[in-house]
């Protein structure tokens, strides 16, 4: 008698939970779908906000509209964002990363047709709070040292932080980190010169 009893409280509980799963599920798919909208204009506007942070100067054209995809670093293929006056292309704009002390540094860069550095900013990473996070142009201004910078000025060679004989400076006990984003500012130097007529 108490087993059947006990198989019955099994099978409800397990009904029961079944039900909770399955309406959980169903409110998390409708939240997704109602919001998709919302966090595709606010990713967008994110974008918008740091292309105008990497451009210092005046252009004419909607970047978000004039674009051009190649294949990127490491084989990933890479969207290019053009700044135009008129006809001509001024800057371009794309991303790079390199692996810093705790994962991936992810950047957005700003060139010149000149290939001069214009801007470069932080878009994602996990270093260090209080150390590799000196990247941030909030915690620090660091990250503006790359301004007007170019393959030629500094050569090449110079393109490291100073504790390995460059000229970019590094942080108190956090050094794998600005190494990492010299090295990713440069490849994407590197990547400029390598397909300038493309860009321009």
């Amino acid at each position: 008698m108490k087993l059947a009893r006990l198989r019955k409280k099994l099978s409800y509980q397990t009904l029961l939970l079944g039900s909770v799963t399955l309406l959980t599920s169903g409110v998390l798919a409708l939240a997704n779908r109602l919001t998709q909208e919302a966090i595709q204009a606010a990713e967008m506007q994110d974008l918008k906000h740091t292309l105008v942070q990497v451009l210092p100067i005046q252009y004419d054209n909607d970047l978000l509209q004039d674009t051009v995809i190649l294949p990127g670093i490491e084989d990933h293929s890479m969207t290019i964002y053009r700044a135009r006056q008129g006809e001509r292309v001024v800057a371009v704009v794309f991303q790079v990363s390199q692996v810093g002390y705790a994962g991936p540094v992810v950047l957005m860069m700003g060139v010149a047709r000149t290939g001069e550095v214009l801007g470069v900013r932080v878009l994602k990473h996990s270093e260090t709070p209080g150390l590799g996070d000196k990247i941030e142009l909030a915690k620090n201004n660091w990250i503006l040292s790359f301004n007007g910078k170019s393959l030629v000025n500094p050569t090449v060679a110079q393109w490291q932080v100073k504790k390995d004989g460059g000229v970019f400076d590094q942080f108190t006990g956090a050094t794998i980190t600005p190494r990492a984003v010299v090295q990713a500012v440069k490849q994407g130097l590197e990547f400029f010169v390598a397909h300038q007529a493309e860009f321009l």
